[in-house]
């Protein structure tokens, strides 16, 4: 069956993800493919607000696969979540013949999608773009293995020298509201104890294992993601280190 659409505008949003540049590439070369004209808007929200959109083409996103970041750039937008601000966006889009939208990044990139597309009617196809790997209806998001890897890798290098001193090491990864990060590169890496946000903090439980723990080895690491406002895992390196002279 034959589709309406005729143009479509891809776009990143929120933090930025390892292989957003490679699902940028995947959408335009697709669109490309099925005769579909595809514009590409710099800047997330705010970019579809200032009208910084432009055609794309094959060649635009030649040479891209392999870098990190994203080409089309991405920012936070307050005047996106106003009625107001999403109407300029649309008119913007509109002004364009833009008929559906490629939106790659995370939670708040979904919502802002959600509620356009309620308000006006547009088409959204959401690529999952974020290192914390909190979106549901995908295995793993675009960005995380790459997240967890580094993290992982640091740990690697921290042992050394944690081992050396005989310290304890309290290695904090990105995660504010989700623990996916933390748990994988602790289980990975071998840690010894990990904090995340969706778990309540057990403080007294780690200091019982790792006084135990001590009698067999002279050093440990600890895994904490950042946590979110209300402090569910978060500052507990800084904590725990007064804890543990």
């Amino acid at each position: 069956m034959e589709s309406n659409i005729k143009k479509i505008a891809v776009f990143t949003s929120g933090g930025d993800a390892p292989g957003m540049n490679a699902c940028v590439r995947a959408a335009v070369r697709t669109c490309i493919y099925f005769g579909i004209d595809v514009y590409g808007i710099t800047g997330g929200y705010d970019g579809m607000i200032n009208n910084r959109i432009s055609p794309m083409s094959a060649s635009s996103v030649g040479n891209i696969i392999q870098y990190g970041g994203t080409i089309l750039k991405s920012a936070r937008s307050k005047e996106f979540r106003t009625p107001e601000g999403r109407k300029i966006a649309y008119d913007n889009l509109k002004s364009h013949n833009i008929d559906a939208l490629v939106a790659i990044g995370g939670d708040g990139t979904y919502t802002g999608a959600l509620k356009f597309s309620e308000e006006y009617g547009i088409p959204v196809i959401g690529c999952p773009g974020t290192i914390d790997n909190d979106l549901a209806g995908t295995d793993y998001t675009i960005g995380f293995d790459t997240a967890t890897n580094t993290a992982v890798d640091a740990i690697d290098k921290i042992r050394d020298t944690a081992d050396a001193h005989n310290r304890v090491f309290f290695v904090e990864v990105m995660g504010r509201h989700s623990g996916h990060i933390a748990l994988n590169a602790a289980l990975a890496g071998g840690a010894e104890g990990v904090f995340i946000p969706e778990k309540e903090n057990e403080f007294e439980d780690l200091i019982s294992f790792h006084k135990n723990k001590r009698r067999e080895k002279q050093f440990s690491i600890f895994v904490v993601a950042e946590g979110d406002e209300q402090g569910r895992a978060y500052g507990i390196g800084k904590c725990l280190s007064a804890t543990f002279p």
